[in-house]
């Protein structure tokens, strides 16, 4: 585990898995479209949330990429879970300002919703393609730059599945210029 502070907000990462963040206010999930049940972070978030989840989420779909939407967490440790859907690699362009967008959206509707913490996957890199030394680095310079007009959120964590993710995203952490 990694940790800094920024512009007063504590971010971290960590090894572990995004369902069990029991001390999180809010999980991210790296969404399909329809907002269902899917493989990966979607799955995992599901499975673990119950069948409320998909129901609640069924209105708001379809999303687009770059675009969040805010569900309750049904039987999740989390008050909160925020719907991204991150680019498909190669073919949702332009990718970079897609995934970007999908960290800018999800802080702002934490922000709106006075969330305090939030836990953010790795979105894209699984079953999306992206690769991810540059996922990371889109990931982390983009939650860095909303950093200055945060309030709410005040502790901003990444959980990431297996080591080498992991270590991608200390060294990026570590790469961020101070405040």
């Amino acid at each position: 585990m990694s940790e800094r502070v920024l512009h007063g907000v504590r971010l971290e990462c960590i090894q572990g898995d995004i369902a069990s963040q029991s001390d999180m206010d809010a999980v991210i999930n790296a969404a399909n479209a329809e907002l269902r049940i899917g493989g990966g972070v979607a799955g995992a978030l599901h499975r673990a949330a119950g069948p409320g989840l998909e129901d609640e989420g069924r209105p708001l779909a379809p999303i687009r990429p770059g675009q969040a939407v805010i569900t309750g967490a049904h039987n999740l440790p989390n008050r909160y879970v925020i719907h991204c859907l991150g680019p498909v690699y190669g073919m949702d362009e332009p990718a970079e300002e897609l995934l970007a967008a999908c960290y800018r959206n999800a802080l702002a509707l934490a922000e709106e919703h006075g969330i305090a913490s939030v836990a953010f996957p790795a979105i894209s890199t699984g079953a999306f393609g992206y690769p991810l030394e540059a996922a990371t680095r889109v990931a982390l310079t983009t939650v860095a730059g909303q950093l200055p007009q945060l309030s709410a959120v005040q502790h901003i964590r990444f959980v990431l599945h297996e080591p080498h993710s992991l270590q991608v995203h200390e060294q990026a952490l570590a790469s961020l210029p101070g405040a």
